[in-house]
């Protein structure tokens, strides 16, 4: 089953955590939990815009946009 936008959203937030994580205390540990987590999320790109037929590079702004940018909510 193909991933959701909220799915990469929750993943790309993973991959950030991870990178900060590695940045604050970069060891081997730290490195590998990155890389996992940035390949966890990009896989998950590449299958959800081959599932909905858009453009990966796409896909991956637009969940990378909702992590690093996000809107308020509506009241």
């Amino acid at each position: 089953m193909p991933h959701t936008f909220d799915d990469l959203v929750t993943l790309e937030r993973l991959a950030e955590e991870a990178r900060a994580a590695y940045t604050a205390a970069p060891d081997g540990d730290t490195r590998a939990a990155w890389l996992a987590a940035a390949d966890a999320f990009q896989a998950a790109v590449v299958e959800h815009a081959a599932a909905e037929g858009t453009s990966r590079y796409d896909v991956e702004m637009a969940a990378k946009r909702a992590v690093r940018h996000p809107q308020p909510e509506a009241a």
